[in-house]
Protein backbone atom coordinates (compact mmCIF):
# COMPACT_ATOMS: atom_id res chain seq x y z
CA UNK A 1 0.00 0.00 0.00
CA UNK A 2 2.80 2.35 0.90
CA UNK A 3 4.79 2.16 -2.22
CA UNK A 4 1.39 2.58 -4.71
CA UNK A 5 1.06 5.88 -2.17
CA UNK A 6 4.38 6.46 -3.04
CA UNK A 7 3.85 5.92 -6.67
CA UNK A 8 1.02 7.95 -7.14
CA UNK A 9 3.25 10.67 -5.27
CA UNK A 10 5.79 10.44 -7.65
CA UNK A 11 3.44 10.38 -10.71
CA UNK A 12 1.63 13.44 -9.84
CA UNK A 13 4.67 15.44 -8.82
CA UNK A 14 5.90 13.89 -12.55
CA UNK A 15 2.84 15.30 -14.21
CA UNK A 16 3.47 18.94 -12.56
CA UNK A 17 7.00 19.42 -13.23
CA UNK A 18 6.02 18.23 -16.73
CA UNK A 19 3.67 20.72 -17.15
CA UNK A 20 5.87 23.37 -15.64
CA UNK A 21 8.35 22.38 -18.83
CA UNK A 22 5.64 22.67 -21.49
CA UNK A 23 4.22 25.86 -23.46
CA UNK A 24 1.15 27.34 -21.18
CA UNK A 25 -2.34 27.70 -22.04
CA UNK A 26 -2.77 31.76 -22.35
CA UNK A 27 -5.73 33.15 -21.91
CA UNK A 28 -5.93 36.71 -22.37
CA UNK A 29 -8.53 38.68 -20.17
CA UNK A 30 -9.72 42.21 -20.86
CA UNK A 31 -11.33 44.65 -18.30
CA UNK A 32 -12.53 47.30 -16.67
CA UNK A 33 -10.60 47.19 -13.88
CA UNK A 34 -9.78 50.85 -13.11
CA UNK A 35 -13.09 51.94 -14.32
CA UNK A 36 -15.14 49.73 -12.05
CA UNK A 37 -13.59 48.45 -9.54
CA UNK A 38 -16.24 47.45 -6.95
CA UNK A 39 -17.06 44.43 -9.62
CA UNK A 40 -13.72 44.10 -11.44
CA UNK A 41 -11.41 43.48 -9.03
CA UNK A 42 -13.10 40.77 -7.06
CA UNK A 43 -13.98 39.11 -10.57
CA UNK A 44 -10.62 39.04 -10.86
CA UNK A 45 -9.47 37.14 -7.55
CA UNK A 46 -12.35 34.88 -8.44
CA UNK A 47 -10.76 33.58 -12.06
CA UNK A 48 -7.19 33.91 -10.20
CA UNK A 49 -8.63 31.19 -7.68
CA UNK A 50 -10.02 28.98 -10.45
CA UNK A 51 -6.42 29.54 -11.94
CA UNK A 52 -4.72 28.52 -9.32
CA UNK A 53 -7.04 25.43 -8.52
CA UNK A 54 -6.29 24.08 -12.21
CA UNK A 55 -2.80 24.18 -12.24
CA UNK A 56 -2.42 22.64 -8.22
CA UNK A 57 -4.23 19.98 -9.87
CA UNK A 58 -1.47 19.26 -13.15
CA UNK A 59 -3.01 22.51 -15.57
CA UNK A 60 -4.91 21.29 -18.56
CA UNK A 61 -3.76 18.98 -21.40
CA UNK A 62 -0.51 18.69 -19.40
CA UNK A 63 0.30 22.26 -19.34
CA UNK A 64 -0.08 25.44 -17.31
CA UNK A 65 -2.81 27.72 -17.31
CA UNK A 66 -1.22 31.68 -17.60
CA UNK A 67 -3.87 34.70 -17.50
CA UNK A 68 -2.68 37.69 -19.23
CA UNK A 69 -4.82 40.45 -17.81
CA UNK A 70 -5.48 43.90 -19.33
CA UNK A 71 -7.08 47.26 -18.45
CA UNK A 72 -9.84 48.40 -20.89
CA UNK A 73 -10.65 51.58 -18.48
CA UNK A 74 -14.59 51.01 -19.58
CA UNK A 75 -13.62 52.18 -23.26
CA UNK A 76 -13.89 50.23 -26.48
CA UNK A 77 -11.23 51.24 -28.02
CA UNK A 78 -8.83 50.54 -25.37
CA UNK A 79 -10.25 47.23 -25.38
CA UNK A 80 -9.82 46.34 -29.05
CA UNK A 81 -6.17 48.10 -28.80
CA UNK A 82 -5.50 45.15 -25.95
CA UNK A 83 -7.44 42.07 -27.91
CA UNK A 84 -5.10 42.94 -30.36
CA UNK A 85 -1.55 43.13 -28.58
CA UNK A 86 -3.16 39.64 -26.46
CA UNK A 87 -3.64 37.90 -29.95
CA UNK A 88 -0.42 39.00 -31.80
CA UNK A 89 2.43 39.82 -29.63
CA UNK A 90 1.25 38.00 -26.20
CA UNK A 91 -0.39 34.60 -28.40
CA UNK A 92 -2.80 33.87 -26.33
CA UNK A 93 -5.28 30.80 -27.13
CA UNK A 94 -8.70 32.51 -25.67
CA UNK A 95 -10.12 35.74 -24.59
CA UNK A 96 -12.27 36.32 -21.85
CA UNK A 97 -13.88 39.15 -20.30
CA UNK A 98 -15.83 42.30 -20.69
CA UNK A 99 -17.69 44.60 -18.24
CA UNK A 100 -19.76 47.12 -19.95
CA UNK A 101 -21.98 45.56 -22.76
CA UNK A 102 -20.60 48.72 -25.61
CA UNK A 103 -16.90 47.25 -24.64
CA UNK A 104 -18.58 43.82 -25.05
CA UNK A 105 -19.67 44.00 -28.16
CA UNK A 106 -16.63 45.61 -29.39
CA UNK A 107 -14.87 42.57 -27.96
CA UNK A 108 -17.22 40.09 -29.90
CA UNK A 109 -16.94 42.12 -33.11
CA UNK A 110 -13.11 42.02 -32.81
CA UNK A 111 -13.67 37.97 -32.09
CA UNK A 112 -15.33 37.27 -35.42
CA UNK A 113 -13.17 39.17 -37.99
CA UNK A 114 -10.16 37.27 -36.02
CA UNK A 115 -11.68 34.03 -35.20
CA UNK A 116 -10.76 33.76 -31.82
CA UNK A 117 -12.55 32.42 -29.54
CA UNK A 118 -14.24 35.18 -26.91
CA UNK A 119 -15.82 34.16 -23.48
CA UNK A 120 -17.62 37.66 -22.81
CA UNK A 121 -18.42 37.00 -18.44
CA UNK A 122 -20.14 40.11 -17.73
CA UNK A 123 -21.55 42.19 -20.58
CA UNK A 124 -25.05 41.72 -20.34
CA UNK A 125 -26.56 43.19 -23.73
CA UNK A 126 -28.52 40.84 -25.24
CA UNK A 127 -27.23 41.79 -28.94
CA UNK A 128 -23.51 39.94 -27.93
CA UNK A 129 -25.76 36.69 -28.52
CA UNK A 130 -28.75 37.58 -30.97
CA UNK A 131 -28.70 40.32 -33.26
CA UNK A 132 -24.66 40.78 -33.16
CA UNK A 133 -23.88 37.18 -32.05
CA UNK A 134 -21.32 35.19 -33.64
CA UNK A 135 -19.66 31.65 -33.72
CA UNK A 136 -16.72 32.91 -32.29
CA UNK A 137 -18.25 34.67 -28.73
CA UNK A 138 -19.99 32.50 -25.98
CA UNK A 139 -21.54 35.12 -22.88
CA UNK A 140 -21.48 33.38 -19.10
CA UNK A 141 -23.86 36.06 -17.33
CA UNK A 142 -27.68 35.71 -17.12
CA UNK A 143 -28.40 38.70 -19.97
CA UNK A 144 -31.01 41.49 -19.67
CA UNK A 145 -33.33 39.77 -21.40
CA UNK A 146 -33.32 36.76 -18.46
CA UNK A 147 -33.15 39.01 -15.56
CA UNK A 148 -35.81 41.27 -17.10
CA UNK A 149 -37.66 37.73 -16.91
CA UNK A 150 -36.98 37.20 -13.74
CA UNK A 151 -38.06 40.11 -12.47
CA UNK A 152 -41.30 40.32 -14.51
CA UNK A 153 -42.24 37.47 -12.62
CA UNK A 154 -42.47 39.40 -9.60
CA UNK A 155 -43.53 42.49 -11.08
CA UNK A 156 -46.79 40.85 -12.73
CA UNK A 157 -47.75 40.17 -9.83
CA UNK A 158 -48.26 43.53 -8.43
CA UNK A 159 -51.39 46.06 -8.61
CA UNK A 160 -49.18 48.71 -10.28
CA UNK A 161 -50.40 49.92 -13.70
CA UNK A 162 -48.13 52.78 -14.56
CA UNK A 163 -44.83 52.29 -14.87
CA UNK A 164 -41.95 54.54 -15.18
CA UNK A 165 -38.09 53.45 -15.78
CA UNK A 166 -34.91 54.64 -15.14
CA UNK A 167 -31.63 53.34 -16.67
CA UNK A 168 -28.65 54.39 -18.29
CA UNK A 169 -28.53 55.43 -21.85
CA UNK A 170 -26.39 53.06 -23.65
CA UNK A 171 -27.29 49.17 -24.53
CA UNK A 172 -26.99 47.68 -21.71
CA UNK A 173 -30.00 50.00 -20.67
CA UNK A 174 -31.74 50.20 -23.45
CA UNK A 175 -32.05 46.20 -23.89
CA UNK A 176 -33.04 46.00 -19.93
CA UNK A 177 -36.07 48.23 -20.34
CA UNK A 178 -37.26 46.98 -23.79
CA UNK A 179 -37.06 43.65 -22.50
CA UNK A 180 -38.30 44.19 -19.43
CA UNK A 181 -41.60 46.89 -21.40
CA UNK A 182 -42.40 43.90 -23.75
CA UNK A 183 -42.00 40.93 -21.25
CA UNK A 184 -44.43 42.77 -18.68
CA UNK A 185 -47.00 43.82 -21.18
CA UNK A 186 -46.89 40.39 -22.58
CA UNK A 187 -48.34 39.68 -18.85
CA UNK A 188 -50.02 42.27 -18.02
CA UNK A 189 -51.40 44.11 -21.42
CA UNK A 190 -53.31 46.52 -18.71
CA UNK A 191 -49.81 48.19 -17.31
CA UNK A 192 -48.42 51.42 -19.07
CA UNK A 193 -45.47 52.79 -19.17
CA UNK A 194 -45.34 56.78 -18.18
CA UNK A 195 -42.23 57.98 -17.70
CA UNK A 196 -38.92 56.99 -19.49
CA UNK A 197 -35.81 58.77 -17.81
CA UNK A 198 -32.33 58.31 -19.56
CA UNK A 199 -29.22 59.55 -17.63
CA UNK A 200 -26.00 59.23 -18.74
CA UNK A 201 -23.88 55.65 -17.52
CA UNK A 202 -21.90 57.27 -14.07
CA UNK A 203 -23.17 60.91 -14.48
CA UNK A 204 -27.12 60.47 -13.20
CA UNK A 205 -28.90 63.75 -11.78
CA UNK A 206 -30.45 62.00 -9.70
CA UNK A 207 -32.67 65.29 -8.44
CA UNK A 208 -34.00 65.87 -11.95
CA UNK A 209 -34.29 62.30 -12.56
CA UNK A 210 -36.40 61.70 -10.08
CA UNK A 211 -38.65 64.69 -10.50
CA UNK A 212 -39.33 63.66 -14.21
CA UNK A 213 -39.99 60.07 -13.34
CA UNK A 214 -42.64 61.15 -9.97
CA UNK A 215 -44.59 64.35 -12.09
CA UNK A 216 -45.60 61.23 -14.61
CA UNK A 217 -47.20 59.76 -11.21
CA UNK A 218 -46.19 56.25 -11.78
CA UNK A 219 -47.64 53.31 -9.64
CA UNK A 220 -44.14 51.69 -9.61
CA UNK A 221 -40.56 52.19 -11.05
CA UNK A 222 -38.27 49.77 -13.05
CA UNK A 223 -34.57 50.94 -12.25
CA UNK A 224 -31.36 49.46 -14.14
CA UNK A 225 -28.78 52.08 -12.69
CA UNK A 226 -26.15 50.60 -10.89
CA UNK A 227 -23.18 51.64 -9.41
CA UNK A 228 -22.29 55.03 -7.86
CA UNK A 229 -25.28 56.39 -9.87
CA UNK A 230 -27.65 53.50 -8.16
CA UNK A 231 -26.09 55.12 -5.03
CA UNK A 232 -27.43 58.43 -6.06
CA UNK A 233 -30.75 58.02 -7.13
CA UNK A 234 -31.25 55.74 -3.94
CA UNK A 235 -29.93 58.43 -1.33
CA UNK A 236 -32.07 61.17 -3.93
CA UNK A 237 -35.11 59.18 -3.28
CA UNK A 238 -34.88 58.10 0.53
CA UNK A 239 -34.60 62.02 1.08
CA UNK A 240 -37.55 62.86 -1.19
CA UNK A 241 -39.48 60.23 0.70
CA UNK A 242 -40.06 58.01 -3.14
CA UNK A 243 -38.62 55.53 -1.55
CA UNK A 244 -40.04 53.26 -0.21
CA UNK A 245 -43.10 55.12 -0.83
CA UNK A 246 -43.03 53.97 -4.64
CA UNK A 247 -42.44 50.42 -5.03
CA UNK A 248 -39.49 49.50 -7.26
CA UNK A 249 -38.48 46.48 -9.28
CA UNK A 250 -34.44 46.66 -9.79
CA UNK A 251 -31.72 44.98 -12.06
CA UNK A 252 -28.58 43.90 -10.30
CA UNK A 253 -29.25 46.05 -6.93
CA UNK A 254 -29.30 42.92 -4.54
CA UNK A 255 -25.26 42.29 -5.66
CA UNK A 256 -22.93 42.93 -2.73
CA UNK A 257 -21.06 44.99 -4.81
CA UNK A 258 -23.43 48.06 -4.57
CA UNK A 259 -24.81 47.04 -1.00
CA UNK A 260 -21.90 47.55 0.48
CA UNK A 261 -21.93 51.30 -0.89
CA UNK A 262 -25.48 51.14 0.71
CA UNK A 263 -25.02 50.58 3.92
CA UNK A 264 -28.04 51.59 5.92
CA UNK A 265 -29.55 53.76 3.23
CA UNK A 266 -30.28 49.93 1.16
CA UNK A 267 -34.59 51.26 0.32
CA UNK A 268 -36.76 48.25 1.90
CA UNK A 269 -39.06 46.01 -0.36
CA UNK A 270 -36.94 46.61 -3.73
CA UNK A 271 -37.42 43.58 -5.77
CA UNK A 272 -34.21 42.82 -7.40
CA UNK A 273 -31.75 40.63 -8.83
CA UNK A 274 -28.46 40.12 -6.67
CA UNK A 275 -26.46 37.13 -4.73
CA UNK A 276 -27.48 36.42 -1.39
CA UNK A 277 -24.28 35.50 -0.59
CA UNK A 278 -24.04 34.35 2.93
CA UNK A 279 -27.32 32.69 2.97
CA UNK A 280 -26.45 30.02 0.06
CA UNK A 281 -25.64 25.92 1.63
CA UNK A 282 -25.43 24.12 -1.74
CA UNK A 283 -22.42 22.11 -1.60
CA UNK A 284 -21.12 23.93 -4.48
CA UNK A 285 -21.31 27.32 -3.23
CA UNK A 286 -20.05 26.42 -0.08
CA UNK A 287 -16.70 25.33 -1.31
CA UNK A 288 -16.00 27.97 -3.50
CA UNK A 289 -17.02 30.88 -0.74
CA UNK A 290 -14.61 28.73 2.11
CA UNK A 291 -12.20 28.90 -0.24
CA UNK A 292 -12.08 32.39 -1.67
CA UNK A 293 -12.38 33.56 2.24
CA UNK A 294 -9.27 31.39 2.71
CA UNK A 295 -7.10 32.59 -0.37
CA UNK A 296 -8.32 36.27 0.28
CA UNK A 297 -9.57 36.97 3.53
CA UNK A 298 -12.75 38.34 2.30
CA UNK A 299 -16.30 37.40 1.38
CA UNK A 300 -17.14 36.70 -2.07
CA UNK A 301 -18.83 38.81 -4.18
CA UNK A 302 -20.88 38.28 -7.53
CA UNK A 303 -17.59 39.47 -9.52
CA UNK A 304 -16.06 36.80 -7.57
CA UNK A 305 -18.53 34.20 -8.98
CA UNK A 306 -18.90 35.41 -12.70
CA UNK A 307 -14.25 35.29 -12.99
CA UNK A 308 -14.24 31.64 -11.30
CA UNK A 309 -17.21 30.61 -13.32
CA UNK A 310 -15.90 32.39 -16.38
CA UNK A 311 -12.84 30.42 -16.05
CA UNK A 312 -14.41 27.28 -15.27
CA UNK A 313 -16.80 27.00 -18.39
CA UNK A 314 -13.11 28.09 -20.45
CA UNK A 315 -11.53 24.98 -18.32
CA UNK A 316 -14.59 22.50 -19.29
CA UNK A 317 -14.12 23.47 -22.93
CA UNK A 318 -10.81 22.88 -23.23
CA UNK A 319 -10.98 19.16 -21.60
CA UNK A 320 -13.55 18.45 -24.13
CA UNK A 321 -12.02 19.14 -26.98
CA UNK A 322 -8.28 18.10 -26.29
CA UNK A 323 -7.09 20.82 -27.91
CA UNK A 324 -7.38 24.90 -27.53
CA UNK A 325 -7.72 25.23 -31.39
CA UNK A 326 -10.30 27.88 -31.69
CA UNK A 327 -12.45 25.87 -34.36
CA UNK A 328 -12.55 22.86 -32.10
CA UNK A 329 -13.06 24.87 -29.30
CA UNK A 330 -16.21 26.46 -30.60
CA UNK A 331 -17.41 22.68 -31.24
CA UNK A 332 -16.94 21.78 -27.76
CA UNK A 333 -18.63 24.17 -26.29
CA UNK A 334 -21.75 24.30 -27.12
CA UNK A 335 -24.22 22.46 -25.44
CA UNK A 336 -21.04 22.59 -23.30
CA UNK A 337 -21.95 21.41 -19.51
CA UNK A 338 -20.05 22.89 -16.60
CA UNK A 339 -20.25 23.53 -13.03
CA UNK A 340 -20.47 27.17 -11.20
CA UNK A 341 -20.76 28.39 -7.70
CA UNK A 342 -24.61 28.41 -8.49
CA UNK A 343 -24.82 25.35 -9.66
CA UNK A 344 -24.82 23.06 -13.40
CA UNK A 345 -25.06 25.18 -16.12
CA UNK A 346 -24.19 25.08 -20.10
CA UNK A 347 -23.74 27.05 -23.05
CA UNK A 348 -26.88 26.47 -25.45
CA UNK A 349 -25.92 25.41 -28.69
CA UNK A 350 -28.52 27.59 -30.35
CA UNK A 351 -27.04 30.99 -28.91
CA UNK A 352 -24.29 30.23 -27.05
CA UNK A 353 -25.85 32.10 -24.26
CA UNK A 354 -24.79 30.23 -20.51
CA UNK A 355 -28.12 29.04 -18.91
CA UNK A 356 -26.75 30.23 -15.40
CA UNK A 357 -28.92 32.36 -13.13
CA UNK A 358 -29.52 34.80 -10.30
CA UNK A 359 -31.23 34.78 -7.03
CA UNK A 360 -34.67 37.18 -7.13
CA UNK A 361 -35.62 38.35 -3.78
CA UNK A 362 -36.24 41.47 -1.70
CA UNK A 363 -34.03 44.15 -0.24
CA UNK A 364 -33.93 44.28 3.26
CA UNK A 365 -31.48 45.84 5.95
CA UNK A 366 -29.79 43.87 8.61
CA UNK A 367 -27.52 45.09 11.48
CA UNK A 368 -27.11 48.45 9.36
CA UNK A 369 -26.24 46.75 6.20
CA UNK A 370 -28.06 45.82 2.89
CA UNK A 371 -29.23 42.02 1.80
CA UNK A 372 -31.81 40.54 0.10
CA UNK A 373 -34.46 38.08 2.04
CA UNK A 374 -37.19 36.28 0.32
CA UNK A 375 -35.34 34.86 -2.52
CA UNK A 376 -35.23 32.42 -4.96
CA UNK A 377 -32.60 30.99 -7.52
CA UNK A 378 -33.89 31.51 -10.79
CA UNK A 379 -32.25 28.98 -12.86
CA UNK A 380 -31.11 30.80 -16.48
CA UNK A 381 -32.55 28.26 -18.58
CA UNK A 382 -36.28 28.74 -17.26
CA UNK A 383 -36.11 32.24 -18.74
CA UNK A 384 -34.55 32.52 -22.32
CA UNK A 385 -36.68 32.82 -25.34
CA UNK A 386 -37.87 29.86 -27.67
CA UNK A 387 -35.55 28.77 -30.69
CA UNK A 388 -37.53 30.53 -32.82
CA UNK A 389 -37.37 33.85 -31.18
CA UNK A 390 -33.45 33.25 -31.12
CA UNK A 391 -33.69 32.15 -34.49
CA UNK A 392 -35.54 35.56 -35.99
CA UNK A 393 -32.62 37.42 -34.32
CA UNK A 394 -29.20 35.78 -34.76
CA UNK A 395 -27.70 35.86 -38.10
CA UNK A 396 -27.85 32.88 -39.89
CA UNK A 397 -23.67 32.07 -40.22
CA UNK A 398 -23.33 32.34 -36.44
CA UNK A 399 -24.74 28.96 -36.01
CA UNK A 400 -23.08 27.54 -38.45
Amino acid sequence: MKRLIATGLLSAAFTSALAQTLTPIKIGEINSYSAIPQFTLPYKRGWQLAVEEINAKGGLLGRQVVVIDRDDAGKPDEALRHAIELSSKEKVDILAGGFLSNVGLALADHAAKNKRLFIASEPLTDAIVWEKGNRYTFRLRASTYMQAAMLVEEAAKMPAKRWATIAPNYEYGQSAVANFKALLQAKRPDVEFVSEQWPAQGKIDAGSTLTATMAAKPDAIFNVTFGADLARLVREGNQRNVFPKTPVVSMLSGEPEYLEVLKDETPKGWIVTGYPWDQIDTPEHASFAANYHKKFNENPKLGSVVGYATMQSIFAGIKKAGSVDNEKLVLAMRGLKFSTPFGPAEYRAIDQQSTMGAYVGKLDQRGGKGTMVQWRYADGKNHLPTDAYVKARRPADAMK
